[in-house]
């Protein structure tokens, strides 16, 4: 797919974007207005976003539905959080939004999870039929992970600690910055993807490689504390329902057996430059000044 100025490529309609003020959506409804496209930034409190129309929205309330749907003809979907079904959710939205009159819907997944896989696999199964134009986005983990509010970066922060059960798993860790840029031509470009991007950084990297880089770089100690599979189900159970705590730990298991071990261009061919790697990210986000 070759790549355009967004300037020469500009939507005339409104981009729904729920999740808007969360780490993907957060981007690329900046991406998008500084583009000068029309937003409906989508978020639980219509948090107002500057450049956007700010809309109540949640996933399990229908009531607040049709007003972020009306006079929108693509959406940017982040599935409920923690949701083991998102599709018991998210499949009546969808039906609602085409019939609507969205032409165009990008859904956020995970390179962990294909088409026929657990949880938002449904939702990507389903998505080629409910719409002729289409995009499933298969991001790698967040680097975000390890500088923002996630658990990592928490334990990071106040321990100097990761905790998994990924061993020597490698994975290619991607800027959230560049999951926006690719959303943003997934959602504008004038020929849609119609397929599934496997999202990567530049480099596979294990969790020790991780802490290796954020101490070098901030100079304060962070080490990788390898869990079994059971240690880390019981830590993640204590705080999420068990279902989706064992859920997770399956995928650290997925990393260990190197089913991460891989990068992609898709961040190079649709924008046009290299993904960003994670020590430029940490140097950006956590280097002491």
């Amino acid at each position: 797919m070759t790549t355009t100025a967004a300037s020469d490529n500009r939507t005339t309609g409104t981009t729904l974007v729920i999740g808007a003020t969360g780490t993907t959506g957060s981007r690329t409804v900046a991406r998008l207005t500084a583009a000068g496209h029309r937003v409906r930034a989508a978020s639980r409190r219509a948090t107002p976003v500057p450049g956007t129309e700010p809309v109540p929205f949640d996933w399990y309330d229908p009531a607040t539905h049709a007003a972020a749907l009306t006079g929108v003809d693509r959406v940017y979907l982040i599935p409920p959080v923690g949701s083991p079904d998102p599709a018991t959710t998210m499949l009546p939205f969808l039906r609602r939004a085409r019939d609507g009159g969205v032409r165009r819907a990008v859904l956020l997944s995970s390179s962990a999870i294909p088409e026929r896989g657990p949880a938002v696999g449904a939702v990507h199964r389903a998505l080629p039929g409910l719409f002729d134009q289409w995009a499933v986005l298969r991001p790698s983990w967040f680097m975000q992970n390890f500088t923002g509010s996630h658990t990592h970066a928490r334990s990071i922060r106040d321990e100097g600690v990761i905790r998994t059960a990924a061993a020597n798993g490698r994975v290619g860790f991607v800027d959230a910055e560049d999951i926006a840029a690719v959303a943003v031509h997934a959602l504008t470009d004038e020929q849609s993807p119609d397929t599934d991007l496997v999202l990567t950084g530049p480099e596979a990297l294990s969790h020790d490689d991780i802490a290796a880089v954020l101490t070098e770089v901030t100079g304060r100690p962070v080490v990788h504390q390898h869990l079994s599979h059971r240690q880390l189900c019981d830590r993640l159970s204590a705080e999420i329902p068990a279902e989706f705590a064992a859920m997770l730990a399956d995928m650290d298991r997925a990393i260990a057996d190197g089913a991460e071990d891989r990068v992609t261009d898709t961040v190079q061919r649709l924008t046009g430059r290299p993904p960003r790697t994670f020590r430029a990210l940490v140097e950006r986000e956590l280097s002491v000044r």
